[in-house]
């Protein structure tokens, strides 16, 4: 073994596909990519995700208290990447991206077609916003696209750096 920099550990451990977050405040949409996200519970399905402070989807995280995670297949990587080099605070990103919003069936925030699905989310608990940016979501409505089978995701390795999804293995778990 050899020392590995404290700034690399988030790129062994980083934890699952890259998604879109989206938002909507006063009728405005926006989408932002996220891959700081974990789930927490099965039943009810319950998200953790750390949205910055700084990222112009926070602030309508914390006062609408809903979003919608969108997780998108490798086919629309670069697009995935490029809307997360930018912010909604000058950029329509789904215009710009060609990204087409579908209405939701719980919350205001917009679905994402180009997804192979859609999770509608409701923030339940904040005690660690203030100081780690962590939001909990508890998924209220899910979707996806059956027509797409075993789609590929994309995961972050850091740096601009990813890993494709590959080979699927089954394996004997107790776990549902």
């Amino acid at each position: 073994m050899k020392a590995l920099a404290l700034d690399k550990v988030y790129q062994l451990i980083e934890p699952g596909p890259v998604v879109l977050l989206t938002t909507s405040r006063e009728g405005v949409p926006n989408v932002m990519t996220m891959s700081w996200h974990m789930m927490v519970e099965f039943t009810p399905p319950l998200l953790a995700c750390v949205v910055s402070s700084g990222d112009y989807s926070f602030s309508a995280l914390a006062a609408t208290g809903e979003c919608v995670i969108g997780i998108p297949a490798v086919e629309i990587a670069e697009k995935v990447v490029a809307i997360g080099n930018c912010s909604g605070r000058d950029t329509d990103k789904f215009a710009r991206f060609g990204l087409t919003p579908r209405p939701a069936s719980r919350i205001a925030a917009p679905l994402i077609e180009e997804c192979f699905a859609n999770l509608e989310c409701r923030v339940v608990e904040t005690r660690l916003v203030e100081q780690y940016n962590l939001f909990v979501l508890e998924v209220v409505a899910a979707w996806h696209d059956p027509a797409r089978e075993a789609p590929r995701t994309i995961h972050h390795r850091g740096y601009g750096s990813f890993t494709v999804d590959g080979e699927i293995i089954q394996l004997k778990s107790r776990m549902p």
